[in-house]
């Protein structure tokens, strides 16, 4: 029987990935394994904001065949750059991807995930050859009404934020594409297969977003200060950020394979079972670590975050063979591993996990 590692090599080793952004914490990770696999990486996205960015600590110009720096809302520019590349397989991370940040600036939030998932679906019609597509979205593009049950690829759609509106946009972009000018039933005049990946509230080494759990955590180690939980009884399906990668690529081999099928959105997410709060995420981090406080601080007038979210990822598992390999105790303790070990590289951190989670 093939391993998934083997299965993924065969299916990527060589051949010419479009990754937009590659600067941002998921990005980076996907790269790297990209890079692990074999495949040739042509990557676009605004630069790393911070010298503390995954990309920057790995000296991510060194691990990619091709890095472009400019805004997805380029259209010209975006489209140059993917005909020039000529991919087999394009993975759209590009977003805007912070439910906080998306109440401040809730323009350019719609702008970078609609308009911007449009652009990259509009430039891959100019693309000569066959070419698979994986469109990024999140957990939050469900209509959330907190029932405590863990939500369907068919599920409403939804948004209270204007994050999670963007993205549940960005979903019905990418159904318009699909049936417009990629449907599967055509795909031999087209030759492109299109699919849409949710998943969220990742973990790992290297994020140092503002406004998450896990980099909260260790600025406030680093400053010696307990951190501050606002939603400390929030249950979300934390994982760690090579379960969804993964995922995604393994939806991307299963298309190469059988082109014009699994041209659909796919959940991946954790066991619904491992309902894990914010607060206990904190408790095992710290352990983890070695060190540190907290103060749960629930501020009932804050910005509406949901409190339960949930995934079902069965069709994931029926369709694709792919079911998550760590519990959410493991995916917060090689969290906290990759931060606690300061004598090793980053690039040498990560690379290590790879290993460990596909060998």
């Amino acid at each position: 029987m093939v391993s998934r590692l083997e299965y993924l090599k065969n299916c990527y080793k060589g051949k010419r990935v479009f990754l937009t952004g590659h600067t941002g914490f998921k990005g980076a990770w996907m790269m790297q394994v990209l890079r692990y696999l074999g495949a040739h990486v042509t990557g676009y996205a605004l630069p790393p904001e911070s010298e503390n960015d995954l990309y920057a600590l790995l000296n991510g110009n060194t691990l990619i065949d091709k890095s472009i720096f400019n805004n997805i809302n380029d259209y010209d520019a975006l489209k140059s750059a993917l005909v020039e590349a000529q991919p087999h397989f394009v993975f759209h991370f590009a977003a805007q991807s912070l439910v906080r940040r998306g109440y401040a600036q809730p323009l350019s939030t719609f702008l970078t995930n609609v308009q911007g998932t449009a652009h990259v679906l509009d430039a891959m019609r100019f693309l000569e050859g066959q070419c698979v597509g994986v469109m990024i979205t999140t957990d939050k593009v469900y209509d959330n009404p907190e029932r405590g049950l863990p939500f369907l690829e068919s599920d409403k759609l939804g948004g209270y934020d204007p994050y999670s509106a963007s993205k549940a946009a960005a979903e019905i972009v990418i159904e318009s594409y699909r049936r417009s000018y990629f449907n599967p039933e055509h795909y031999a005049q087209h030759h492109k297969s299109i699919a849409s990946a949710r998943a969220g509230n990742v973990i790992g080494g290297g994020d140092y977003s503002q406004d998450r759990i896990i980099p909260d955590i260790v600025r406030a180690i680093a400053d010696r200060q307990p951190v501050v939980l606002r939603n400390p009884h929030s249950v979300r399906p934390w994982q760690h950020v090579l379960e969804p990668v993964c995922g995604y690529l393994l939806l991307g081999a299963k298309m190469n394979e059988a082109p014009g099928m699994y041209c659909e959105a796919y959940n991946f997410g954790p066991n619904p079972d491992e309902k894990v709060t914010v607060e206990t995420l904190t408790q095992i981090f710290i352990q983890a670590f070695g060190h540190g406080t907290y103060l749960n601080n629930y501020d009932a007038t804050a910005l509406h975050e949901a409190k339960l979210l949930l995934l079902d990822s069965a069709k994931a598992n029926q369709h694709l063979g792919w079911s998550p390999l760590l519990n959410a105790e493991q995916a917060i303790e090689w969290s906290a591993n990759w931060y606690a070990d300061s004598n090793t590289a980053p690039h040498t951190k990560c690379i290590r996990q790879i290993e460990a989670y596909l060998g």
